[in-house]
């Protein structure tokens, strides 16, 4: 089994390349923290290289950069060339199958979301409500919960609390 899961930031902006087939490739760095300290009580971090292909290589380089926080899942890849002077090159890297943006630089570890965002949109689009004929997507005159917009935002309240009785739990 091959498989890889980082989080980190990157230390550079991506380099995005054409093969030529036209496919896209692009690279970037990524530093991820140890789950320890040094001696001087310093944490440390790998610096690990990743390439990512294809229409997601496009969005890397167009939504991030350096000091963008990302997690990836992906795995493992050695490949060796020789270089300009005929000595072989050896180079281990991840390659990524999925890339989920998870902040910018000036973000803490948290979703970037505005919490006192609020839409105005049910949850069937913006049509009005039927009240006369009900539909199964008629939810009565109340207004809809939160979390049950598909246009709003699902981390708006991430980190807030969650009430939750015990008659509520499975087990």
């Amino acid at each position: 089994m091959n498989k890889v899961f980082l989080i980190g930031r990157l230390t550079r902006d991506p380099e995005l390349r054409y093969t030529g087939s036209n496919t896209a490739v692009a690279t970037f760095s990524l530093a991820v923290n140890r789950n320890f300290t040094n001696a001087n009580g310093e944490r440390e971090a790998d610096f690990i290289n990743i390439v990512v292909w294809r229409k997601q290589a496009e969005n890397v380089k167009n939504y991030l950069s350096q000091g963008s926080q990302v997690a990836i899942d992906g795995r493992i890849q050695t490949r060796t060339y020789d270089d300009q002077n005929g000595q072989r090159r050896y180079v281990t890297e991840v390659v990524a199958d999925n890339v989920e943006f998870l902040g910018s630089k000036g973000s803490s570890n948290n979703m970037n979301t505005n919490v006192n965002a609020t839409t105005n949109v049910n949850s069937v689009g913006s049509q009005p409500r039927n009240t006369t004929n009900p539909t199964p997507y008629d939810f009565g005159s109340n207004p809809e919960p939160k979390g049950t917009d598909v246009d709003s935002n699902p981390f708006a309240d991430f980190g807030s609390s969650i009430e939750i009785s015990d008659d509520e739990l499975p087990f």
